[in-house]
């Protein structure tokens, strides 16, 4: 029996079974999308000065942390077939619940509105997210796991290209940007088309991978738990999942802790590039919000076109060089990506940048997630996946937290310090990435 991905082998899937696996994540990372690149100019459209956008954003990192694990550990033990089965159900609800908020954005009437749906929209958003990602690794034999999820990161990329795409063509075919003056206090029109775009996908495409992919059925063994899950009374499963969560975090491998370390710098680093890069244009270029806008659009188009090229590509080099060497390159690639573009003031060759950085964000959105999937039992995949995504949202927490008081009185206000201060932290990650070796991968679980 094997203990780390269950009890019945699982059958080799096509290339296009796993392709159609991992369609709805063009949904969800187009929504994701929107929230790097367009929903700090709305907060900043509404009347929030450049200080004020890292505790804006602090909805992501609590619901991430308080959603995804929870929903984790809630999946591992679910089985509804008529509803798709164990995790689908809550990528479905999130999937919904984020189309929802997609639609009201762009009417919000003030910036406290458009703060409280970005709450409601993370929860959505984080709601599909884990089981999602629980669900590709729950389908796939230990084989096919870096093709799984670097197919995951070409769709991550694929969304948010659409979605700045989408951001910078409708604002030049309806916006006017030239000399445009940017009214206080409303959000301009060319930016709702976006939005009501990203709200039809996020529910399109997460069909589509519920239509064409079936769950693996539990076993025996595995269904008897879960009824006897149910069995229990509410009260007593509310707590379940918290119980489940603490115990897990104690009984983890360290590699998982040296993972933690890494996501600590390099998530708070991302966290800064997709705060500031309209504030940056708006210095180095003397753009107005919707100019900078349209700018930090095209930079994440041309990032995250990277990363569709190279997501395939990254397979056979992880598992040539190992996925250690190759991760930790790439984030010292996302560095020098950071601290280059705060001194190019050319539009187009402060895109060329960006490809290190598509590289970095390819690596970022699949390699961890081959490594921990490896390691992890089937029965607890979905509280690991959420552990590892607390592993995201903290550092996100800190960052909105602290990165106020430090652009404001550390770095002088100035958008250029912000960015290169990013760029330190993802050479940092690129360091700790180095010691991500296999000996701390055990499997603890055999």
């Amino acid at each position: 029996m094997n203990k780390i991905l269950g009890s019945i082998p699982k059958p080799k899937l096509s290339f296009w079974q796993i392709f159609n696996m991992n369609v709805g994540f063009l949904g969800i990372q187009f929504s994701f999308g929107l929230q790097q690149t367009a929903i700090n100019p709305i907060f900043l459209f509404l009347g929030a000065s450049d200080d004020m956008l890292p505790i804006l954003n602090i909805a992501g990192p609590i619901t991430g942390l308080v959603i995804q694990p929870i929903i984790g550990a809630i999946s591992d033990k679910t089985w509804i077939p008529k509803w798709g089965g164990r995790r689908k159900p809550f990528f479905l609800i999130g999937a919904l619940i984020g189309s929802l908020c997609l639609f009201a954005f762009p009417y919000s009437p003030a910036l406290w509105f458009a703060v409280g749906l970005l709450w409601i929209l993370d929860v959505g958003n984080n709601m599909a997210m884990e089981p999602y990602r629980a669900f590709v690794g729950d389908k796939l034999p230990a084989k096919q796991l870096s093709l799984g999820y670097q197919m995951q990161s070409l769709f991550v990329g694929a969304g948010i290209v659409l979605a700045n795409a989408s951001i910078f063509l409708f604002q030049d075919w309806f916006g006017g940007v030239d000399g445009a003056i940017d009214a206080a206090g409303t959000i301009p029109k060319w930016l709702y088309y976006s939005f009501f775009i990203g709200a039809i996908l996020s529910v399109v495409t997460i069909l589509w991978s519920v239509l064409k992919t079936p769950e693996i059925p539990p076993t025996e063994e595995e269904l008897a738990e879960i009824n006897q899950h149910r069995a229990l009374p509410f009260s007593h499963r509310v707590k379940i999942p918290f119980v489940e969560i603490a115990s897990t975090i104690k009984e983890m491998p360290r590699f998982m802790w040296r993972v933690a370390g890494v996501y600590l710098f390099q998530w708070y680093a991302l966290f800064i590039y997709w705060q500031f890069t309209v504030p940056l244009f708006r210095t180095t270029m003397n753009f107005n919000t919707s100019q900078a806008a349209a700018q930090a659009a095209k930079m994440s188009t041309t990032y995250n076109i990277t990363t569709i090229v190279v997501a395939l590509a990254l397979v056979p080099l992880t598992l040539k060089f190992g996925g250690r060497k190759v991760y930790a390159l790439s984030l010292f690639g996302s560095a020098i990506a950071l601290l280059t573009i705060p001194y190019i003031t050319d539009p187009l060759l402060v895109l060329l940048p960006m490809i290190l950085f598509g590289i970095g964000w390819a690596a970022m959105m699949g390699i961890p997630y081959t490594m921990v999937s490896r390691i992890v039992p089937q029965k607890k995949r979905g509280i690991y996946m959420g552990i590892l995504n607390m592993m995201i949202v903290i550092p996100m927490g800190i960052q909105t937290v602290t990165f106020g008081p430090i652009y404001k009185y550390l770095l002088g206000g100035n958008a250029i310090n912000a960015i290169l201060f990013g760029g330190v932290f993802f050479g940092i990650a690129a360091i700790l990435a180095l010691r991500l070796k296999p000996k701390h991968a055990e499997r603890v679980y055999e």
